[in-house]
C-alpha cells in the first residue's frame, strides 16, 4: 500500500483536534446513554435478566465481527474524499436514526414483542456504529506522526468525550422524577430522540471538518468489488492475523480487553448497589445519588485524570504512566468496598478520583500507543493500516463488551438479585458488591501484568519514524 498519498503532520491545529473530539463525544454518548436506558428493560418493562443479557450480547458480537471488514474497506477505499470521511458520515446517520427508533418501546406491546423489536433495531444500530467508529478511530491515528502529539490528540478527544459520562447520569434524574415524566419508559422514548439526533450531528462533524487527500488515483489498494470479495475476505483474515502477531499491539489489545471489560461487567450494578444497598431498594429515596456516582466520576476523569495522564506520559513515558494509573484505580476499587455506607451515601465520593484513573487513562494512552504501533507496522509491512489496527483493537473491546453484558445477567442470576423486586434474597446485594470491586481489580491486575514488558518506547518510536521518513524520501518522484 503506497504511502505517498497518506502523510500526517507533526502538529495538528486545535480546530482539527476539537472536531475529532466532538466525534468522540458522540462515540461515547451513545454507549453512555445505552448504559442508563438499558436498566428500563428490566426495571420498567419487565424483561427477565436472561433476555437483558442477550440484548447486550448478540448485537455487540455482530458488531465485533463487522469491524475488521469495515477496517479493510476503509483502508482500501479509493475516493476523492479520501479513505474515511464518507463512512463516518453515513454511519452517523444510521446510528442516529436507529437509536431513536429502537427505544420506542411500550409496555402494552408485551415482553416478547419488545425483546425482538429492541434486538433487531439494536443490531441495526451496531452496524451503523461499526460503519462510523472504525474509520473515525483510524482518522485519529492518521492525524499526527509525532509521539507526544498523538497523546495530545487523544487526551483532548477523551476530555471532550468524557462529557458524555458527565451528562448521561443526569438521565436518571429525568427518568425517575414524576414531575418530568410519568414513568421511566416514557422518559426513555423522549430522551432517545434528543440523544439520537444530537449525537448524529456531532458524529458528522469529523467527516465535514477533518480534511483528507483524495485516494481516487491510488493504484496499490486492494480492490473492493463483489467479484473480488472472496479474495478480500481472505486478505482481511490475513491482515487480522498479521496485525495481531505484532507483539506490542497484542499487549495493548489483551490489556484493554481485561481492564475495560472487567469494568463493564459490573458497571451496570452501580444503580442497583446505590438504590438497594444504600437506600434499601427505594429508588425515590436514592434521589440523585446514582447520578452523582457517574457524573462525579466523569468529572474526575475530565479535570483530574486526563490532564495528569497527559503530563505524566511526557515525563515518564506511556507504559509507566499506564501502570501507575491502573495501580491507583485498584486502590479506588478497594475504597468503594469500604465507602458504600448506608446512611452516608456521600462517602463514596472520596473513592471516585482514585477509581476514575483506571478507565479514565486507558483509552487516552492505548489509542496513542496504537498509533505508534501503526508506524511500526508500516516499517515492517510497507502498508498504512490504521483501519485494520483500529478495527482489531476495538474488536477486542466490543467482543469483550458483549461477553461483559452476558456476564452481567449471569452474575445477577447467580447472586439471586431481581431488579424491581420489593425485597432481595439474603446476600444478593452483598454479592453484587463483591463482584463490583473484585472483578475490576482482577481484570486490572491481569492487564498490568500483560503490559509489564511493553517495549515500544519513545526512543524506539522516534527511530521508526526516522526510518519511515528515509523510505518515503527514496520513494518520492524526485528519486
Amino acid at each position: 500500500m503506497s504511502n505517498n498519498n497518506i502523510k500526517t503532520k507533526a502538529i495538528v491545529p486545535m480546530g482539527q483536534k476539537i472536531a475529532f473530539g466532538l466525534g468522540m463525544l458522540a462515540n461515547q454518548m451513545f454507549p453512555a446513554a445505552l448504559g442508563i436506558f438499558m436498566v428500563v428493560l428490566v426495571e420498567n418493562l419487565g424483561m427477565p435478566t436472561w433476555m437483558w443479557g442477550i440484548t447486550f450480547f448478540l448485537p455487540r458480537i455482530l458488531d465485533a465481527f463487522i469491524d475488521p471488514i469495515m477496517g479493510f474497506i476503509s483502508d482500501n477505499t479509493r475516493s476523492k474524499w479520501g479513505r474515511r470521511r464518507q463512512y463516518v458520515f453515513i454511519g452517523a446517520i444510521i446510528m442516529g436514526i436507529s437509536f431513536v427508533v429502537m427505544w420506542q418501546l411500550f409496555r402494552e406491546s408485551g415482553i416478547d414483542y419488545n425483546f425482538y423489536y429492541f434486538l433487531i433495531w439494536s443490531i441495526i444500530f451496531y452496524i451503523g456504529l461499526s460503519i462510523f467508529s472504525v474509520p473515525f478511530v483510524a482518522m485519529g491515528y492518521e492525524m499526527s506522526d509525532d509521539f507526544h502529539e498523538r497523546t495530545s490528540i487523544m487526551a483532548i478527544s477523551q476530555w471532550i468525550g468524557q462529557w458524555a459520562w458527565v451528562i448521561a447520569p443526569w438521565f436518571w434524574v429525568v427518568m425517575y422524577d414524576p414531575s418530568w415524566f410519568p414513568n421511566a419508559d416514557t422518559a426513555t422514548r423522549t430522551l432517545a430522540v434528543w440523544v439520537g439526533i444530537s449525537c448524529m450531528i456531532l458524529a458528522m462533524i469529523p467527516a465535514i471538518f477533518i480534511k483528507s487527500k483524495s485516494t481516487i488515483d491510488e493504484t496499490s489498494f486492494s480492490p473492493l468489488t463483489f467479484s473480488k470479495m472472496g479474495g478480500s475476505l481472505k486478505e482481511i483474515f490475513s491482515s487480522f492475523i498479521e496485525a495481531f502477531k505484532n507483539k506490542p499491539f497484542r499487549k495493548l489489545c489483551i490489556a484493554t480487553f481485561f481492564i475495560f471489560n472487567a469494568f463493564n461487567t459490573v458497571a451496570g450494578f452501580t444503580f442497583f448497589i446505590v438504590v438497594y444497598y444504600l437506600f434499601n431498594g427505594v429508588s425515590s429515596d436514592a434521589g440523585i445519588w446514582p447520578t452523582l456516582f457517574g457524573c462525579l466520576g466523569a468529572l474526575s476523569t475530565t479535570f483530574i485524570v486526563i490532564p495528569i495522564v497527559s503530563w505524566m506520559s511526557k515525563k515518564i513515558e506511556k507504559k509507566k504512566t499506564f501502570l501507575i494509573c491502573q495501580g491507583i484505580s485498584i486502590f479506588g476499587y478497594l475504597l468503594l468496598w469500604f465507602l458504600f455506607i448506608p446512611g452516608k451515601p456521600y462517602m463514596f465520593i472520596f473513592a471516585l478520583p482514585f477509581f476514575s484513573f483506571g478507565i479514565g487513562s486507558l483509552f487516552t494512552l492505548m489509542m496513542s500507543m496504537t498509533a505508534d504501533v501503526c508506524d511500526m507496522d508500516e516499517l515492517i509491512s510497507g502498508k498504512r493500516r490504521e483501519g485494520i489496527f483500529g478495527a482489531i483493537y476495538w474488536w477486542m473491546v466490543k467482543f469483550g463488551f458483549a461477553i461483559a453484558g452476558l456476564l452481567t445477567g449471569i452474575i445477577m442470576s447467580a447472586v439471586d438479585f431481581h431488579p424491581g423486586a420489593a425485597t432481595q434474597a439474603e446476600g444478593a446485594v452483598s454479592g453484587l458488591r463483591l463482584f463490583f470491586s473484585g472483578i475490576p481489580i482482577l481484570g486490572t491486575l491481569i492487564g498490568m501484568w500483560v503490559m509489564r514488558d511493553y517495549d515500544l518506547t519513545e526512543d524506539k518510536a522516534k527511530e521508526i519514524k526516522e526510518k519511515l521518513e528515509e523510505r518515503r524520501e527514496l520513494q518520492s518522484p524526485s528519486h
